[in-house]
């Protein structure tokens, strides 16, 4: 008997629940595939009946252009400062609407495509004639790590400090490498910037440039 009555209590309840709403609806659209199948076609240039306008794209609310908050289950219109430049309107459907037609949106699109240009990779510009020695190139081309001693220097005993006020003249490691290998390194050191001899001045350090390269 319980289960009985149970049983139609659930049904009553089951009649008495509203429906589950619609989520497109009060959203601006009742139909919105068939919206965008008829604009989509009418960009394209095909004709598949009436196209769609403001008032049944909009669901048939009661609102209009001059009253936004009409029909509308507050009844309040928001205000907006249309005098603004700064405020773009393109997320307004109105204010679009009432300025851009199926027409425009299909002559916009066909100037995009006339506009849109591939533009194919360039050779890099060749570099100048004189850029002085190439630290990547004496970087791969060297084979010792830094400290690992190559070549006779007469300042071996040079203190760091002497060293780190020479150095101080550069702006970069990579600079005072450059102004060594210019001046005769890696065989001669004629400014004391490679007092142990291991073909890098100043601390420069080759491995990033070996990483790079795979080496």
């Amino acid at each position: 008997m319980r289960h009985g009555v149970s049983a139609i209590a659930l049904i009553a309840l089951t009649a008495c629940a509203p429906e589950i709403p619609d989520s497109a609806a009060g959203v601006g659209f009742d139909d919105y595939t068939a919206y965008r199948q008829q604009r989509d076609a009418a960009l394209a240039g095909e004709t598949t009946g009436v196209a769609p306008t403001q008032e049944s794209v909009a669901g048939g609310s009661s609102g209009t252009q001059d009253d936004p908050g009409a029909g509308t289950e507050t009844g309040m219109a928001l205000d907006v400062d249309t005098n603004n430049p700064g405020i773009s309107d393109e997320q307004s459907f109105q204010a679009v609407t009432a300025r851009e037609t199926i027409e425009s949106d299909r002559a916009r699109l066909e100037m995009q495509r006339e506009l849109y240009k591939v533009i194919p990779p360039q050779p890099l510009p060749p570099r100048p004639g004189d850029t002085g020695p190439n630290i990547v190139e004496y970087a791969l081309r060297s084979t010792n790590s830094v400290g690992e001693k190559r070549y006779d220097r007469l300042s071996l005993f040079d203190s760091p400090e002497a060293l780190a006020r020479r150095c101080a003249r550069y702006a970069s490691s990579d600079k005072a490498q450059q102004a060594f290998l210019a001046s005769g390194g890696p065989e001669r050191d004629r400014n004391g910037l490679d007092p142990d001899g291991d073909g890098f001045a100043c601390y420069w350090d080759p491995a990033p440039f070996r990483r790079a390269a795979g080496n």
